[in-house]
């Protein structure tokens, strides 16, 4: 008898807090930034002087290799939101030189203001990712690369938020210039 009530005991223990390491910028640039260079990558294409080449993943290792970071990108999206993660560990951002990039105590103070906002660009970065596993799980090359545009977006989104919302963008289509006359 005094077995199974040691046994119940051991299923009610309440499990761990999270411990962050990795500072944001770090989950960033070690996590975040490859697998999604992977991602869009992995389909495209390239005008050489023997015409337009595409690519995009034919055997199933290279499948596999992008399902990788699919997935990776997707849980990714999830480290972003663990509480008690810092923005940078030096407290200043890798590109802190350029005008309007935002302070890492700035991005702090405006995740904190809203984390209801910062949860929703990180879903939308993960739901873009996942759109990206279940194209490569259909081998969808165009749907592969219509999710990368996606996850574009969402990081896009987030950065004009929380990293550079100071920055002016160029006006697109940028307006054509003529050639300078010699």
């Amino acid at each position: 008898m005094a077995i199974p009530a040691l046994l119940g005991a051991c299923n009610r223990q309440t499990p761990t807090a999270l411990h962050p390491d990795a500072s944001v910028q770090e989950v960033m640039a070690h996590i975040v930034d490859p697998a999604a260079d992977a991602i869009w990558g992995a389909v495209r294409s390239e005008t050489t002087a023997q015409g337009l080449k595409e690519y995009q993943p034919n055997t199933e290792a290279e499948w596999l290799e992008v399902r990788h970071h699919t997935v990776t990108l997707a849980e990714a999206a999830n480290l972003l939101l663990v509480e008690g993660r810092a923005v940078s560990h030096s407290n200043q951002l890798e590109d802190a030189h350029v005008p309007g990039i935002l302070t890492a105590e700035q991005v702090r103070i405006k995740i904190a203001a809203d984390p209801v906002r910062f949860a929703a660009a990180a879903r939308a970065l993960q739901v873009a990712a996942q759109e990206a596993t279940a194209a490569v799980d259909a081998k969808a090359g165009q749907r592969l690369m219509a999710a990368g545009e996606k996850i574009d977006a969402a990081c896009e989104h987030c950065h004009r938020i929380y990293w550079y919302p100071n920055t002016e963008q160029p006006k697109w289509p940028a307006p054509i210039k003529a050639a300078a006359k010699p």
